[in-house]
């Protein structure tokens, strides 16, 4: 199904979409990690990243219809 734009409606297509950029995100910082000597800044990054997966999982229940709240 697809809205006045053309844009698709189905809530699937764009939280695999936002599923992909986060993990995009994560993967960039995690490399981040090893680029830099700051530990401060390394835990940061490596929290940040622990977080942003927090939030796929979330996107994946969502899908799945595997959580209470989702069904």
């Amino acid at each position: 199904m697809t809205n006045q734009q053309n844009l698709p409606t189905d809530p699937h297509h764009h939280t695999a979409k936002i599923k992909g950029k986060l993990n995009d995100l994560i993967a960039h910082l995690r490399e981040d990690v090893n680029k830099i000597e700051d530990p401060k800044a390394q835990a940061l990054f490596e929290t940040t990243a622990e977080v942003l997966k927090g939030l796929v999982n979330a996107y994946n229940d969502y899908e799945q219809h595997s959580e209470k709240a989702w069904k």
